[in-house]
């Protein structure tokens, strides 16, 4: 079921780690941000949107991990947009294929659809479409050209797989020279709109209002500065005080620690 967050901005939540699908209301259909999961659940929102008679014009995916590329038939066959750098990796780990069973996927997930996305030209600053303007915060903490998106208009900020309430700061150990330093980069970038922000949407997560925006930005940075000097963080997300249901996080928190200790 959609949720409003926002004049025009809608979030539909999955039983799926509580991934976040946002709806942004345009002139001529809608902008549909990260899908979804399950099958049902996209044709639910498809048959929703049919009810109040919009179409989905857009789609926009934040980030190449699998359950942020998905889509449904149902949904129709509009254009779906990444950064030039989410596009390309998304290409390269899908040219060999995906093993559902190594990736923990539902088998109820759609693949058909999985990964069809143009790339947008470097530096795009806005996403193509006819609707409020939503710009494109692009930087490479987490994986490689993820996507924050702004709703300037409706004071919205689609924070993609960054500043959850469950989940901590994932870092692309694998991708990048000094995954650290490229969090703390993109926090700053967040942080140079939180001004602006009364709404933040996390990938996976509950919808934070206006006194969440900074205050989860602060949170990120000091489990990310903890990490970084090999401390165990006072972070809620993280031991026994996790959200019950996510207490692996605390597995990927030692994952990182290990990785970083290389």
């Amino acid at each position: 079921m959609l949720r409003q967050v926002a004049q025009g901005v809608w979030v539909h939540e999955s039983e799926f780690c509580q991934s976040n699908a946002v709806v942004v209301l345009g002139r001529d259909g809608v902008l549909l941000i990260d899908a979804g999961i399950h099958g049902d659940e996209m044709t639910c929102l498809a048959n929703d949107l049919s009810d109040v008679g919009q179409a989905v014009v857009a789609g926009f995916s934040t980030h190449p991990h699998w359950d942020h590329l998905l889509w449904h038939a149902s949904l129709g066959g509009a254009p779906r947009y990444g950064t030039a750098l989410c596009a390309t990796t998304a290409r390269d780990r899908l040219a060999g294929g995906i093993d559902p069973v190594r990736l923990g996927i539902p088998e109820d997930v759609p693949l058909e659809l999985l990964g069809n996305i143009t790339g947008l030209p470097e530096a795009t600053a806005r996403i193509p479409w006819d609707g409020p303007v939503v710009r494109i915060l692009e930087h490479q903490a987490h994986a490689p050209g993820h996507a924050a998106l702004l709703i300037e208009e409706h004071r919205v900020l689609v924070a993609g797989d960054m500043l959850s309430d469950v989940l901590i700061p994932m870092l692309d150990v694998n991708g990048t020279v000094d995954p650290v330093e490229d969090y703390l980069a993109a926090l700053r970038l967040l942080e140079s709109v939180a001004g602006g922000v009364d709404i933040v949407v996390p990938g996976h997560g509950s919808v934070g209002g206006s006194d969440q925006v900074q205050a989860r930005i602060d949170q990120d940075r000091a489990y990310v500065l903890a990490l970084r000097n090999g401390q165990v963080p006072a972070d809620p997300r993280v031991g026994p005080s996790a959200k019950p249901g996510w207490e692996w996080v605390s597995d990927v928190h030692e994952g990182q620690l290990q990785r970083l200790a290389q």
